[in-house]
């Protein structure tokens, strides 16, 4: 979709984290395997059946067992249909697919080290640029005609 991946580029470039946006499906019961470099953060987000991430780079948010309050309960081994698994660091990610197989979106990007404001919908640098971004819809100005 966007990026290069195994000599083949996407339709979509020129972008300053370099993000690649790859649209995975893996069979029923089958393995795979990606490779993701270091310097990317990365995360899937599976949109059909289910997979087994656990063992990929530590995903976070996919626990088979959690303690609370001195007490072990079951979390998720699989995740599911609309489930985010954001990746730590690392250089592969692994999917065992359920028995519908998995079909996931695999983002990764060069982190662009910029300081972040959000207000609702809103993403901007600063909090100067939010507040004048948050003025301008309050106005009816947020959005310009060409």
């Amino acid at each position: 979709i966007c990026g290069d991946f195994w000599g083949k580029t996407g339709p979509v470039d020129g972008i300053a984290a370099e993000p690649r946006y790859l649209d995975v499906s893996v069979p029923p019961g089958k393995r795979k395997t990606l490779k993701v470099e270091v310097e990317r953060h990365a995360f899937a987000y599976v949109f059909a059946g289910s997979g087994d991430f656990r063992a990929a780079s530590k995903p976070f948010g996919v626990l088979t067992e959690k303690e609370v309050n001195g007490e072990e309960i079951h979390v998720r081994e699989t995740t599911g249909n609309r489930s985010l698994v954001l990746f730590d660091s690392g250089d592969e990610i692994t999917v065992q697919a359920g028995d519908e197989g998995v079909r996931f979106l695999l983002v990764s990007g060069k982190p662009i080290k910029e300081p972040v404001a959000w207000y609702g919908p809103i993403v901007m640098n600063t909090q100067a640029e939010l507040q004048q971004a948050v003025s301008e819809l309050q106005n009816g100005t947020f959005i310009r005609s060409q």
